[in-house]
């Protein structure tokens, strides 16, 4: 068997695992799910009229604050799903399995392909599930071709690939679950200071360097434009550059942390 064919077998074998513990220990990703979908419903039913004031101009319009909103909260959505990564990889290397991986005669990166393949997918069925409640209470996107949905489903999945190595390298570097948990947390804080919720020019002037220049944002306004049809501009290749730069950093920095052997 080639070298190929044993690591896709391993890391078929770690995903498999890793969707069973998810799937026996769910709590911890419902409650990662609960709070974009807490946020969704908080600020549509009371904070909506007010902040749908002020994005239109003084006039309460509900359905356009909605669709202003969803699409930040898709990708805040794949942030708080990604903090069960950290954790789980945390659990792994303080309990003692990965020390027994290592004895077996295992494709040494399977361990992680297994956690970034699930994590990814865990992420795309949040999503989903976020997006039907999103849909449930008003959201419609009939401007979108299908082309764009394509689009739109390719920067989810690029942006929960980025977030996740990031994830896996905190997880690979904290002490216990919890410091994972604890370390991970600007990757639900960072969409809270983004144009998530209100438009960047609305922030304070010294604020808006750091609301526009940061990953959410510009992942933000691609998704607008793909879903709603408004203005992309520069985002769109900020926004990939963004995914492929934390793409890469955090697969360099979780190997080579893994591959320094046990902690």
């Amino acid at each position: 068997m080639s070298t190929f064919a044993l690591a896709a077998r391993d890391s078929s074998t770690m995903l498999r695992r890793n969707l069973l513990h998810a799937r026996r220990y769910p709590s911890l990703t419902l409650n990662l799910l609960l709070t974009p979908i807490m946020l969704l419903l908080l600020f549509v039913y009371i904070f909506g009229d007010t902040l749908s004031a002020g994005i239109g101009g003084g006039v309460p319009d509900r359905a356009k604050y909605i669709a202003y909103l969803v699409p930040g909260l898709l990708l805040m959505t794949i942030g708080s799903t990604v903090i069960g990564t950290a954790v789980s990889v945390s659990n792994d290397m303080t309990e003692g399995i990965i020390a027994r991986f290592r004895t077996m005669a295992i494709h040494r990166g399977s361990v992680l392909i297994g956690h970034v393949v699930g994590s990814v997918l865990q992420s795309v069925l949040s999503v989903v599930l976020v997006g039907a409640v999103a849909v449930a209470i008003g959201f419609r996107s009939t401007d979108a071709t299908a082309l764009d949905w394509l689009g739109a489903f390719g920067l989810l999945v690029l942006f929960a690939l980025a977030l996740t190595w990031i994830a896996v390298g905190m997880g690979l570097v904290s002490p216990n679950a919890e410091a994972a948990s604890n370390n991970a947390m600007p990757l639900i804080l960072l969409p809270l200071l983004s144009s998530a919720f209100v438009p960047v020019d609305a922030m304070p002037g010294w604020f808006q360097p750091i609301a526009e220049y940061q990953p959410f944002t510009p992942a933000i306004e691609t998704l607008r434009g793909l879903l709603l049809g408004s203005e992309i501009g520069h985002n769109g290749w900020l926004a990939v550059a963004w995914c492929l730069g934390l793409t890469v950093l955090g697969y360099f920095w979780s190997t080579s942390t893994f591959n320094r052997g046990p902690r």
